[in-house]
């Protein structure tokens, strides 16, 4: 799904979750696109800012395979190539935090919003130098760990990286709880940008 106006001053690639084996066929209907779509509509009601939503092949990332990874890499090279001349930012939510992460290794990339990363193996370890990063953890998510997610923006941080991480105090995993808090922090990160 692509939305946005023409002219942008900024590309949103926005990525949403999924498991960590599955192959079974991923759909825009599932619980891990619909969580994402609020961001995605809201970001793209900004001036100047068109938003993809990112779909993959299947929803789990399937250990070396990295399942998302070939369908992520798609979108994002489409934006990129539709508008050379914009920042573009990632916005993943838990395994999309793990892609985002990821596809960060582009220097073209310059900003990665991370909601409850999946950062499984060190990911953040792909961002680049010039990436500006924001981690945003519910401290009682018991599905991927607000410990794993600071002690990777503080690794940033000492790589001289401009990386912030915000513990979201009783936060859970889903997105569910906090929304005014999630929303309105993706959609300030993405005007920072233009």
């Amino acid at each position: 799904m692509l939305i946005g106006r023409t002219a942008p001053t900024a590309s949103v690639l926005v990525l949403p979750g999924g498991t960590d084996q599955s192959y079974k066929p991923f759909s825009r209907t599932q619980p891990a696109a619909l969580r994402m779509y609020p961001f995605t509509l809201s970001l793209a009601a900004l001036p100047g800012v068109v938003v993809r939503q990112a779909q993959y092949r299947v929803y789990g990332w399937n250990g070396e395979q990295n399942s998302p990874m070939p369908c992520a890499q798609a979108a994002l090279t489409e934006l990129l190539e539709a508008h050379p001349d914009v920042p573009v930012i990632v916005i993943g939510h838990s395994m999309g935090g793990r892609v985002a992460a990821q596809l960060a290794a582009d220097k073209r990339v310059a900003g990665v919003l991370a909601l409850a990363p999946w950062w499984q193996h060190a990911d953040w370890r792909h961002i680049n130098d010039d990436a500006r990063v924001l981690a945003l953890h519910g401290t009682a998510d018991t599905r991927t760990y607000a410990r794993r997610t600071a002690k990777g923006i503080r690794e940033l941080r000492e790589r001289g990286v401009d990386a912030e991480f915000v513990a979201i105090e009783g936060g859970g995993h889903a997105l569910l709880d906090h929304l005014w808090t999630w929303q309105s922090t993706a959609v300030r990160f993405v005007r920072s940008f233009r």
